[in-house]
């Protein structure tokens, strides 16, 4: 009995040291676990702090863009123009005209030069739109279409300012593409660039608009109106007179450059917006040249500079540096000094961005003007007129005087350029004080060329009097008798 009390004591007291043991390792061990992640918390809490939060927002990304349908939309309305231009190898020809068998010349040589490019279909009966330089000069124009019919073309109109040109085939019920909105057009939208790059047929390439009213100064002189979209869509030569358009085929603009030190693409292409396009169209089709409306003031773009140099609190809109007498601005009251906003609610920030939108109107036009002056924001309705400051459609083959020349100049009639084989030209009607009376030109004088740019209306005359360089105009013409004479002046 002792011995079996005894065994039981000793084995309690193991059982109880065990216990005790098991106890304090237990504790022990929940210390250091409780301690490490103590630790453990403490960093992972610094850390957290270093790192800025993060906020979610209910955005949805958006969903793979589709461009085929605007492809097979736009594919058969694109054409590949072709241009022939012959270059007369000599030089007498210009002077003594269809007199020159009487001086027992040898044979006249022709060189023809080809040069190609794109257009765009914008109606079924056969108008087509392209780039002016595209067909500038052109004897012959030729248009293939994209199931490889071939036709040629004859010149509705062009317009130099803008770089645009109307052409016109013998053809009916032919594909073409609806007008988009440039307007409306948002920087990193999608496009696609459809043209002949590279003589290279039926090329489509992608893109996203980079920016807008981008001015690159290529047209030259100071009607010219620029007011490009930007994109980053593949453009190379033969993609010029080609369209640009949106995800739904419409078009948004016609391709007409790039920036670029090669020649080649490097990233940037630049297309004239569609709403001009459709304003040039129609007032080619309507009245024979493009009617421009003017605001009437002369501007200031606005950085950072000019607006510490004038106290202005930010480089929000465009600086009125000059109001034109009698102009529609001055009707309306507006000042120099005035800050531009918008017109008809479109934001302007830039010179370019205001012709762009200018541009889009004919003279008579009230267009809504919201400017800033001092500290009070003001609207005013402003009416365009022309460059003759009245409201009144200046059609094709009205006379215009030109201060430069000092002389009454007009288009010619169809009649009379049959009559004289020759595709344009300015008749001289009547000569004051200018260049014409200096270098001994008579009245019935008709001018072909200036600076080697075919003119057919003021337009034409402005711009192609804007490319004199070191004040020397060349001019080209010819006398009712056919005498073809070339003159050389200084101003």
């Amino acid at each position: 009995m002792n011995t079996t009390s005894t065994t039981k004591g000793i084995i309690s007291g193991i059982a109880g040291a065990l216990f005790v043991l098991l106890t304090i390792f237990a504790y022990n061990q929940y210390k250091d676990n409780t301690s490490e992640q103590s630790v453990t918390s403490n960093k992972e809490q610094a850390v957290n702090e270093l790192v800025p939060p993060i906020n979610s927002v209910n955005y949805v990304p958006q969903q793979a863009v589709d461009l085929t349908y605007a492809a097979q939309k736009s594919l058969d309305a694109v054409v590949h123009i072709k241009t022939k231009i012959i270059s007369r190898t000599n030089s007498y020809d210009d002077f003594f005209g269809p007199f020159k068998e009487y001086f027992h010349q040898n044979p006249q040589r022709n060189n023809s030069y080809v040069a190609f490019g794109s257009g765009v279909i914008i109606s079924s009966d056969g108008y087509i739109v392209t780039n002016n330089h595209v067909i500038d000069g052109a004897d012959e124009i030729s248009i293939t279409f994209n199931d490889e019919i071939e036709t040629k073309a004859e010149i509705v109109g062009v317009d130099p300012s803008t770089d645009l040109a109307l052409v016109k085939v013998e053809m009916k019920d032919l594909p073409f593409i609806s007008f988009g909105n440039s307007d409306d057009v948002k920087v990193g939208e999608w496009v696609l660039a459809v043209g002949n790059p590279f003589n290279l047929n039926s090329t489509v390439t992608a893109g996203i608009v980079s920016a807008k009213a981008r001015n690159i100064n290529i047209l030259g002189g100071q009607s010219s109106i620029e007011s490009f979209l930007q994109t980053d869509a593949v453009v190379n030569r033969g993609n010029s007179g080609g369209a640009l358009v949106n995800t739904d085929g419409d078009l948004v603009g016609i391709n007409a450059a790039i920036a670029s030190h090669t020649g080649v693409y490097e990233g940037y292409s630049f297309a004239i917006p569609v709403n001009i396009v459709r304003k040039v169209v129609n007032d080619i089709m309507e009245y024979g040249e493009v009617q421009r409306g003017y605001l009437g003031v002369q501007i200031q773009d606005i950085n950072a500079d000019f607006a510490e140099a004038n106290d202005l609190s930010n480089s929000e809109g465009i600086y009125v540096a000059g109001v034109v007498n009698g102009s529609g601005a001055e009707d309306a009251g507006i000042e120099v000094g005035d800050i531009i906003l918008s017109i008809n609610d479109r934001k302007t920030n830039s010179l370019s961005s205001l012709l762009g939108l200018i541009a889009q109107y004919n003279p008579g036009t009230v267009v809504d003007v919201k400017l800033k002056r001092g500290s009070k924001t003001k609207q005013f309705d402003v009416t365009l007129k022309n460059k003759n400051g009245t409201l009144v459609a200046i059609k094709s083959g009205d006379s215009f005087y030109n201060d430069l020349l000092g002389a009454d100049l007009q288009q010619l009639t169809k009649d009379e350029l049959v009559e004289l084989n020759i595709s344009n030209g300015l008749k001289v009607n009547n000569i004051g004080n200018g260049i014409l009376n200096k270098g001994g030109i008579n009245k019935g004088f008709i001018i072909t060329e200036i600076n080697g740019t075919s003119v057919n209306n003021e337009n034409h005359l402005e711009s192609a009097l804007n490319k004199s360089q070191r004040n020397i105009i060349r001019l080209k013409g010819i006398y009712p008798n056919g005498a073809r004479v070339s003159y050389e002046f200084m101003f």
